[in-house]
């Protein structure tokens, strides 16, 4: 089941409605969208522990939150 709006609010705080449409668009679930948001937070301890990075619809995620984070500089 895809994301919802209120998910999206629940893992990420308050955010544009923008990225949470971007986001919805992308067909992602809540799943996904908590290891794109880990992975982004993360990344460093995430690859010591040998994980690798998300492939598909949450490598999709790290990429519009990733854009996202460069623009709030």
């Amino acid at each position: 089941m895809s994301i919802t709006r209120e998910e999206v609010i629940s893992v990420l705080g308050p955010v544009d409605d923008t990225l949470v449409a971007d986001i919805v668009t992308t067909g992602a679930t809540l799943d996904e969208l908590m290891q794109a948001w880990g992975w982004i937070n993360n990344d460093e301890a995430l690859v010591k522990e040998g994980i690798p990075p998300p492939s598909g619809r949450a490598a999709e995620l790290v990429d519009l939150l990733s854009q996202d984070d460069e623009e709030d500089i």
